[in-house]
């Protein structure tokens, strides 16, 4: 059986050799122009004059648009909310599309761009949460707010409280493969390729902006170099404009961002301020915890209310908070429009939680790690969710307790005691944090997908889904659902590039449920083909459909066999259907997300790590020493595949917390928009030893194979490297060391003289 091996990623041969294909590899049409965008450089101004006749008489320009050019919509948002492609008569950040030209070659578009002369009338900028607060700066007309039980009372109770403040930044998806959009023009509509996580989106977006059906427009999409949730709905703004240009010039027109312009122009996960106050009784159990999140949305929604919704769904963290109330203030700022971001708002919630925690442990004189266990949520069940969602798949008590034997966590963290009492300047630090992370889209009608799936006579099998190929190994997974299904190898499975004219209306790949969805799909399309074929070979060999089996590339009745590819010959031959879609819907689900109650995700995921550090306290330079991680990912799909991903997503999560600094100065310009000057995690930051492991139990719920997604929960996994260089910092004095993150050498620093009571 395919499902449940080890294989390598579909394109992985075509990766290290450099022959796969991703947009800005496809050959263009000998006419085909190049866009790029011409940019603000206020970050809230009036358009007072914009003078474009450098531009268009640079040379191999031949065409500019400006916002009064486009002929349908121009909009780019995939909120309800309206976001212009080309700023309509105000700048709202540095880095928003004024015009685009289209020049002859990518050169000359960037160069032409570079000669507009536009006048501004500035404005007052709103640029941190500070100020947007002040000005009552919000998203949705102010604050959303959840509870459940009585806060007050439950404080009353408490033995002890504690109180703070915890600042987050945002993060830069960095995607190996920038933004890119290539449209030709058809005699009947529009083809576009382009790299994006979300083709429906581009091509409901694009429709729009040309005035057409939907069924006008086919947009492909092969595989992306990364994406992250940065490719959900950044890459719109460069597929419409090369859409309308199209149309407007009847030439090809493709558009690529330079890395510098798709760090200026592009949403980054987003910054968050959290206030807390947490109480617990003398035993350390949790009786009240109040939350405030401040989140820096940008200039436009974008998808800043589902984030900052999934961050108040994830304030629980892994524990059960009987009392409990959030207030989420979705703030409107002159910054790039931040945006999805692995983990959707999930790791802002879920820090701030582990921080507070860290910090009563802290007062109360208790280990973190006894005192997170004693708030665990009941594994026997009985217990739900501040909003209102039963957890009765609760496994972290056992998967800690394993987790702490095989990592020795216990010796070691003894061993980094007495490391610290004989080390002045080189201190350690050790944590273990677990992570429970909900799956499904929040957005109900999200959670669907669709197939299609076609058997050749030859046996040959091609199959189409509705998810995209970034990396994460999706399209090997599902060829292994469609192999297992049929009893072939995976070599006689070949997918194509995902299309909208093949399988239409489809979600993004997204909150963790490409496998979830897709493989659902097709596994159900498979399973009416294969049950086609049953029916065929039963009634031939006077069996029964039930008694045929299909496995090793034959399929059997009784004493009688075929191969597959026999089988499909004679099938085609007896005009026997060997093509079908296949449709899956996401069951048990449903969210009222303005009450803030229901049940939004089909099952929970779980995982858990524990990370070694080393500070030192006369620089704040760190490093991660070690780390062991003790995942669930249910039966897995592909164990090769999944621990990637868990390797990955740590990875990623740790940079966010410590290396990865996005700054802005007071005139809102981004200043970390390149590599020289923002720093994702490199080869030599990676933990020196990085154990990883999949916690070997199927899932509870009925999802493909009994899996569990495996995208984003280990994102959350990074959080232990943060809490670890925090627990070093702790052991400088007695004093709460208050680390905030990133955790930047100087941030460590801070914190190392806070913990000793420096001035």
């Amino acid at each position: 059986m395919s499902v449940g091996t080890k294989k390598p990623h579909d394109s992985a041969e075509l990766h290290v050799t450099g022959a796969a294909r991703y947009v800005d590899d496809i050959p263009c049409p000998a006419n085909t122009l190049h866009l790029a965008f011409g940019l603000s450089t206020e970050a809230h101004a009036e358009i007072t004059a914009l003078d474009l006749s450098a531009v268009r008489a640079a040379p191999g320009v031949v065409a500019v648009m400006t916002a009064e050019d486009m002929p349908f919509a121009n909009n780019a948002s995939p909120a309800p909310a309206p976001e212009p492609v080309l700023a309509e008569g105000v700048a709202l950040f540095v880095g928003q599309p004024i015009f685009v030209v289209a020049a002859t070659s990518h050169l000359a578009a960037r160069k032409a761009a570079r000669l507009a002369k536009i006048d501004y009338a500035p404005r007052p900028a709103i640029l941190t949460i500070e100020e947007a607060l002040e000005a009552n700066s919000h998203f949705e007309g102010g604050p959303v707010t959840w509870a459940r039980g009585d806060t007050e009372a439950g404080f009353t109770q408490a033995e002890h409280i504690v109180e703070g403040s915890f600042d987050m930044g945002g993060q830069e998806h960095f995607y190996l493969e920038g933004q890119a959009a290539l449209a030709l023009p058809e005699d009947q509509g529009m083809v576009i390729r382009c790299s994006s996580q979300h083709p429906s989106e581009i091509q409901h977006k694009v429709a729009d902006a040309l005035g057409c059906a939907m069924h006008d427009v086919r947009v492909e999409m092969r595989r992306m170099g990364g994406g992250f949730g940065g490719k959900e709905s950044q890459g719109n703004h460069l597929a419409i404009a090369c859409a309308v240009m199209a149309r407007a010039t009847g030439r090809p027109c493709k558009m690529r961002y330079d890395r510098d312009d798709d760090m200026m122009i592009t949403g980054k996960r987003h910054d968050f301020k959290i206030k807390y106050r947490l109480g617990a009784d003398a035993e350390g159990k949790i009786v009240a915890a109040e939350f405030t999140h401040l989140a820096r949305c940008g200039w436009s929604p974008d998808l800043s209310l589902p984030v900052c919704d999934r961050a108040m769904l994830h304030a629980d963290s892994s524990y059960y908070l009987p009392n409990i109330r959030i207030e989420s203030h979705r703030l409107r700022t002159n910054t790039q429009s931040a945006t999805a971001f692995r983990g959707f708002g999930g790791p802002q919630g879920m820090i701030a939680t582990e921080v507070a925690l860290d910090h009563l442990a802290h007062v109360m004189g208790l280990d973190p790690l006894d005192l997170r266990k004693r708030n665990y949520y009941d594994p026997e069940g009985g217990q739900s969710t501040h909003y209102g969602q039963p957890v009765e798949d609760f496994i972290l008590p056992e998967l800690t307790a394993e987790l702490q034997k095989s990592a020795e966590f216990a010796a070691r963290k003894a061993q980094v005691a007495v490391w610290n009492s004989t080390n002045a300047t080189l201190k350690r630090g050790i944590s273990l944090t677990p992570v429970k992370f909900g799956i499904s889209f929040t957005l109900t009608q999200l959670n669907q997908a669709g197939a299609l799936v076609h058997v050749y006579s030859d046996g040959s099998i091609q199959l189409n889904h509705g998810g995209t190929e970034m990396g994460q190994g999706l399209h090997r997974k599902v060829c292994q659902v469609a192999a297992s299904v049929f009893g072939v190898s995976d070599e006689d499975v070949r997918i194509t590039a995902t299309a909208t004219d093949k399988v239409p209306n489809t979600s993004a790949t997204a909150a963790s449920s490409g496998a979830d969805l897709n493989g659902m799909a097709v596994k159900a399309a498979c399973e009416t083909i294969k049950a086609r074929l049953a029916d065929f070979f039963a009634e031939s060999t006077g069996c029964a459909s039930e008694d045929v089996t299909f496995g090793n590339g034959e399929v059997r009745a009784g004493s009688q066999s075929l191969p597959f590819a026999k089988l499909a010959k004679l099938a085609y031959e007896a005009r026997i259907s060997l093509s079908s879609t296949g449709f899956y819907a996401t069951p048990k689900i449903s969210w009222d997300r303005i009450k803030g109650q229901g049940r939004p995700f089909f099952y929970f995921a779980y995982g858990a790590a524990v990370t070694e550090v080393v500070i030192d306290t006369l620089t704040g330079e760190n490093r991660i020493l070690r780390t062991d991680i003790l995942h669930d990912a249910g039966a897995s799909l592909n164990p090769a595949l999944d621990i990637g991903q868990i390797e990955g997503g740590y990875v990623q999560g740790a940079g966010w917390l410590t290396t990865e600094e996005l700054v802005w100065d007071n005139k809102g310009r981004l200043r970390t928009h390149a590599p020289s000057t923002y720093k994702i995690p490199a080869c030599s930051d990676r933990p020196r030893i990085f154990n990883v492991d999949l916690w070997d139990e199927p899932n509870r719920e009925e999802t493909i194979y009994r899996s569990k997604a495996v995208g984003e929960p280990p994102f959350m996994l990074g959080i232990s490297a943060f809490l670890a260089l925090e627990d070093a910092c702790k052991s400088c004095g007695p004093n709460w060391p208050d680390l905030q993150a990133p955790a930047t050498p100087e941030a460590v620093l801070a914190a190392v003289h806070r913990a000793r009571g420096d001035a």
